[in-house]
């Protein structure tokens, strides 16, 4: 993961979502416990009851899990069907993103442009 700069990666058994092992999940459950990375098998420190979303969420909604569940990364199911990841920084970007597309159109709108 730190290679490839994410910080959480998907469990898929034969297609199907089983979990998402987060730097997190890692840090919490290996480090601080003394475990052997080697030995520790992914099963164990996994994070197994997700919190999902779906591709017809909104921005908002997604926003109000992540708060409410203390949670960084939202798997996106389509009708049951793993197809991504939703993570804070999609999030943040996507926020910034709408806001600076606002104040351009205001400001084009102030001044007449």
């Amino acid at each position: 993961m730190a290679a490839k700069n994410i910080g959480a990666v998907p469990v898929v058994d034969r297609g199907k979502l089983l979990g998402i092992l987060s730097e997190r999940d890692y840090t919490r459950k290996v480090i601080l416990k003394g475990k052997s990375s080697k030995k520790t098998l992914v099963q164990e420190i996994m994070t197994a009851r997700l919190v999902t979303v779906c591709p017809d969420d909104t921005v908002g909604e997604c926003m109000r899990l992540m708060t409410d569940k203390r949670t960084r990364h939202l798997p996106v199911l389509d009708n049951g069907e793993f197809v991504g990841i939703l993570s804070i920084g999609d999030v943040v970007r996507w926020m910034i993103s709408a806001q600076t597309a606002t104040i351009d159109q205001l400001t084009k709108y102030i001044y007449g442009e």
